[in-house]
């Protein structure tokens, strides 16, 4: 039986852990804070391919969400998966021609698409302000939807645990243990060796802050991101918009999560997020024009988000060379893609299988 040690307990770690203990692993999940407790839990969690080329990257993210579905059957119930799409809309000509180029594109590769009217979309959502839809074409990305990422990695990490999977949490890995060219363990803050035949790291932004040599570090260009979060309201809104007003979809019990891309803009990681910063009201005044029925609800919380993405803006997922026993399960779109890249984790690491889906975002290409 192989040994396995899962660096980090987000929606990826948790996918992955979950299937090497089903596949009959002997799996042990180090985590720093909590499961989920990382940019699992602060993420605006959104199901998609939408924008993502080129098509090997597009395909990934599509058997994510394939994958996704096919939980319902293997568990019954998704409670931490929600669909009803994501309906898209632009206002100027130019991101018009651009969303019509991108939905052609999609159509071509087999994603499914629909053009809805104003009025469409006014009876699937009537909370909308029909003077903000306007008159131009709207995009209906059906099978699209969103996740509550920390419902969803408790619920692996609990399956994986009825395979025998141990989970500690508060637990910081700090480095690998080697030898030669061997990866045989790990080593935490508090002086602990565990030993393990394979270290697969799915610790996201820290992903290096578990590894000390230079060598096995991967270079990473994370984003920063504001979200806002408001109290229960009487909205019913039932799926993710991207307006060009704003980006909102339920976040549960009545709650919105809001995001916008011209806030995004002015955050640093150090930015002190809080209900009275000016970009929060800026967005829940956005998010009142678009959804009126909202009403004079306040800002509940306001988060900092900080997103994992390798410094080619692709995912790094594979086994790195020259270092037997090193895997890397790093990637921005975690939210998509981890049900798909948990089971490729378990193929590659105790079934013994390559996946070929994989080729274009292997580790390789850091360090050749």
């Amino acid at each position: 039986m192989s040994k396995v040690i899962v660096i980090g307990a987000g929606v990826v770690g948790a996918s992955a852990a979950y299937r090497l203990a089903a596949a009959g692993a002997d799996v042990l999940v180090l985590e720093a804070r909590r499961i989920g407790g990382g940019t699992s839990g602060v993420s605006f969690a959104y199901t998609n391919a939408t924008h993502k080329p080129p098509r090997p990257y597009h395909d990934i993210n599509v058997a994510g969400m394939r994958a996704h579905a096919a939980l319902k059957d293997e568990f019954g119930s998704t409670p931490w998966w929600h669909g009803g799409g994501n309906v898209e809309w632009f206002l100027t000509a130019d991101e018009q021609a651009e969303q019509r180029r991108n939905a052609e594109r999609l159509t071509d590769w087999g994603y499914a698409v629909e053009w809805i009217t104003p009025r469409e979309l006014r009876e699937m959502e009537p909370d909308i302000d029909p003077a903000l839809i306007g008159d131009g074409p709207i995009a209906w990305y059906v099978e699209e939807g969103w996740l509550d990422p920390v419902v969803y990695a408790g619920h692996m990490m609990r399956a994986a645990m009825r395979h025998g999977a141990k989970v500690e949490c508060g637990v910081r890995v700090v480095d690998v243990v080697l030898a030669g060219s061997r990866v045989t363990g790990v080593r935490t803050a508090d002086g602990t060796v565990h030993g393990a035949d394979v270290v697969v790291n799915c610790a996201g932004r820290w992903a290096n802050d578990a590894v000390a040599a230079v060598g096995l570090q991967i270079p990473l260009a994370p984003t920063v991101g504001l979200l806002v979060f408001t109290p229960p309201t009487p909205s019913t809104l039932s799926r993710v918009l991207h307006s060009p007003h704003l980006q909102v979809r339920p976040d549960g019990a009545g709650r919105l999560m809001l995001h916008w891309g011209g806030a995004d803009r002015e955050m640093t990681p150090d930015t002190p997020a809080t209900p009275t910063m000016p970009w929060a009201k800026e967005m829940l005044e956005r998010a009142r024009a678009l959804l009126p029925v909202i009403g004079d609800v306040g800002v509940e919380a306001a988060r900092i988000t900080i997103r994992p993405i390798p410094g080619d803006g692709f995912s790094c997922i594979g086994p790195v060379p020259r270092n037997e026993g090193y895997y890397l399960a790093i990637t921005h779109s975690g939210a998509t893609m981890a049900p798909f890249l948990g089971a490729c984790v378990a193929d590659e690491i105790v079934g013994g299988k390559t996946r070929s889906e994989l080729e274009t975002v292997r580790p390789s290409r850091f360090f050749n």
